[in-house]
C-alpha cells in the first residue's frame, strides 16, 4: 500500500501498475476532516470563515510540500521516465504523495494513527495562521493592492485547460485595466485564479 501511495501516474502507466490517485483522493478528505476537527475543538474564538482560512493555509500545496521535504518523500517516489528527466520534481506531484500516504496510513492503522501524523506536521502552520487570521485570500489582497489609488478593472481569463477529466489542469491569466499581470496554474479554475493573484502580488512586491 505504501508503494502504491508513492507511485505517480507516469510510473503506473509505463509499468502497468496502480497509481496513487485514488489514495490521494481519500487522503485529501482525511486531511481536511482532521484539520477541521482540530480547529473546531481548539479554536472556539474563530468563526466558520476564519477556521476555513486557517485550514486552507495549513493544508495548502506549499504546506504539504514542506511535509514531504521534511520526511524526504521525493527520495522514495516511483516516477515515470518523463518525470525523471525533468530538472526538478513538480511541487504538486510531491504534495499529492503526502495525501496518498495519509490515506494509506488511515487504511492500515486507523484514524488515531493518521491523526497524530497529520497534527504533528501541520500544528505549526495552524498556530501561525490562527494568529494571522486576518489574512485574506490572494485575490482579495491583490484587489486591495491594485485599488489603493482608485477603481480598476481586474479580470481573470481562462487561457487553457488540459489533461483528462479526472486530472485537469487549468491555466488562468489576471489583468488590470487590460494590462496582463501574471499567470497561474491549478487543478481548478479557482485554484488557478488564486495562483495567478499570488504571482501578481509577488511581481508587484
Amino acid at each position: 500500500m505504501l508503494k502504491t501511495a508513492l507511485t505517480h501516474t507516469s510510473y503506473a502507466y509505463e509499468n502497468k501498475v496502480g497509481s496513487n490517485e485514488r489514495l490521494e483522493y481519500l487522503g485529501d478528505s482525511i486531511l481536511e476532516f482532521v484539520s477541521s476537527k482540530y480547529l473546531f475543538e481548539n479554536f472556539e474564538h474563530l468563526s466558520e470563515g476564519e477556521m476555513t482560512k486557517v485550514r486552507a493555509y495549513a493544508v495548502c500545496e506549499d504546506s504539504l510540500y514542506q511535509i514531504a521535504q521534511k520526511h524526504n518523500f521525493s527520495d522514495f517516489l516511483y516516477l515515470g521516465k518523463s518525470e525523471k528527466m525533468s530538472h526538478s520534481i513538480k511541487k504538486a506531484l510531491v504534495a499529492d504523495s503526502v495525501e496518498a500516504v495519509i490515506a494509506a496510513m488511515y487504511l492500515d492503522g486507523g484514524l488515531e494513527v493518521v491523526e497524530k501524523f497529520i497534527l504533528d506536521n501541520i500544528i505549526e502552520q495552524i498556530q501561525f495562521a490562527s494568529k494571522n487570521v486576518g489574512m485574506k485570500d490572494y485575490k482579495t489582497v491583490l484587489q486591495e493592492e491594485l485599488q489603493k489609488n482608485g477603481e480598476v478593472v481586474i479580470k481573470y481569463n481562462l487561457i487553457k485547460e488540459e489533461g483528462p477529466d479526472h486530472a485537469k489542469m487549468f491555466t488562468v491569466g489576471v489583468e488590470c485595466d487590460g494590462k496582463k499581470l501574471a499567470v497561474g496554474v491549478g487543478k481548478s479554475k479557482k485554484k488557478a485564479e488564486m495562483d495567478a493573484a499570488k504571482n501578481a502580488l509577488e511581481d508587484l512586491k
